[in-house]
């Protein structure tokens, strides 16, 4: 039986298309911009909802006019409007014009037009269709789409578009090179095969952006990156906007758009004047401290507990006894505390050559050693071997100098949590050594030995 003839069926072709014209409204009600069309003799023949919200016009009013005469534009300007539109009819291309339109109520409006010519199936000229949109309108489009442009060809900071799986879409030059790729390879990739260490904050605050919108402020973010050349540590001041479809009835997001500044030398100066200040807080701190205690060794311990906070976790004062170094004061090896002296010192201490406080006295100079990347267990062998406390993995030696003499060696010792030692804390703990070796050389000079003392 052919499918004609079966009940409840439809044709073997499928169903019956939309009529040309209802497709034709349809499209035309449906356009963001504003569309009419005049025949070839300049009779208005289509006009769209879109030009009837800007000008108030309806279709029923404005369809079957001879031309924008009198009604859409003022009588003194129509006919060079009516000609600029109809010229196009017979040339190629479209022509873009300005011109002053009139609203239904006797406003006036400017818009921008593009129109071109309609051909019959013969090829001849049948009429001219034209789209409009307000002038401000149109410039607010050209100027979002220069932005954009700009801000992913010559900004001057990152900017990266996310999709909703927080997989990089569009990534400018400055983020690229920020990123350590290039501007296409790194689209698709996720973030944590870009950045080491900070990565969780950085998704953390993309996805609170998808939820909740953008913060009120910009956020800074610390993230360890991986290059060619090594780690890189870099603080990055970012700013981050959720991006949501236009054209969907309700906010659906498309995903978040992260703007950032590479801020990493300014932080790390503010860090050092910061570090400077309290620094040199704490040595005036000390030097009011020392003159008050009785005892030169005192002051010397003293000196010593004020110049370690925030700075190093161990302090040992090592004094020069013969051709070796004595212990005569230091930190608890255990735990935190005050430096004091040891009691049942006088033991010469068993440094092997090459121990970096043997160097320092060797180089009247300050000397910097790590226990470098290994285990907990090969750390703390490398600490026994020196005769330091187990956690230590980074030392500053400096020797205690004072009339031209070398009095013995002040340690500084750090734990896993801290960074190595740098020129910087070497400056700062000669700065402590000169108060300590003051202190010493007094207490040697009143006639005491330099092995240990009494409080």
């Amino acid at each position: 039986m052919s499918a004609s003839t079966t009940s409840g069926t439809t044709d073997a072709l499928g169903p019956d298309p939309i009529p040309g014209a209802e497709l034709l409204a349809a499209l035309l009600d449906g356009m963001d911009a504003a569309l009419c069309a005049f025949d070839a003799d300049g009779t208005v023949t289509h006009w769209n909802r879109e030009a009837e919200r800007i000008l108030g016009w309806s279709a029923e009013e404005a369809v079957g006019r001879p031309g924008f005469a009198g009604w859409a534009v003022r009588r003194a300007d129509a006919g060079e409007v009516q000609g600029r539109l109809m010229a196009v009819m017979d040339g190629p291309g479209r022509q873009v014009h300005e011109f002053a339109l009139l609203r239904k109520d006797g406003g006036r409006v400017l818009v921008r037009t593009q129109s071109a010519g309609v051909r019959s199936a013969e090829g001849k000229p049948a009429g001219v269709y034209c789209a409009f949109s307000e002038v401000h309108a149109q410039i607010d489009l050209e100027r979002s789409i220069a932005l954009s442009e700009a801000l992913f060809e010559d900004a001057s900071w990152g900017v990266v578009l996310v999709d909703v799986d927080l997989r990089p879409t569009v990534v400018n030059a400055h983020a690229a090179r920020a990123l350590g790729g290039g501007r296409t390879t790194l689209l698709g990739r996720p973030l944590g095969e870009l950045i080491v260490q900070g990565v969780e904050d950085l998704e953390g605050a993309l996805h609170h952006v998808l939820a909740e919108g953008a913060p009120p402020a910009p956020a800074e973010l610390w993230v360890t990156l991986r290059t060619g050349d090594g780690d890189r540590r870099r603080c990055w001041r970012s700013g981050f906007l959720r991006l949501a479809s236009p054209l969907a009835e309700e906010p659906v997001p498309l995903g978040v758009g992260w703007l950032f500044q590479d801020v990493t030398a300014a932080k790390l100066a503010a860090q050092d004047a910061d570090r400077v200040r309290f620094r040199s807080s704490q040595l005036h701190r000390a030097s009011r401290s020392a003159a008050e205690c009785e005892a030169p060794m005192e002051a010397a311990t003293s000196s010593l507990d004020y110049a370690l906070a925030g700075f190093a976790d161990h302090a040992l004062i090592d004094l020069v006894a013969g051709e070796r170094l004595v212990r005569a004061a230091g930190t608890p090896a255990d735990a935190p505390g005050p430096c004091l002296p040891v009691a049942g010192g006088g033991i010469p201490l068993r440094y092997a050559p090459g121990h970096p406080a043997l160097q320092a006295v060797d180089r009247t100079g300050s000397v910097r050693a790590s226990a470098g990347g290994g285990t907990v267990e090969a750390a703390g062998d490398w600490a026994a071997e020196r005769c330091w406390p187990a956690d230590a993995v980074h030392a500053l030696c400096v020797v205690l100098r004072s009339r031209g003499r070398t009095l013995g060696v002040v340690t500084f010792l750090r734990s896993a949590h801290r960074a190595a030692f740098e020129r910087a804390d070497a400056v700062y703990a000669e700065s402590v050594a000169d108060r300590v070796a003051a202190s010493v050389d007094l207490y040697q000079a009143l006639g005491s030995d330099p092995g240990p003392f009494s409080a």
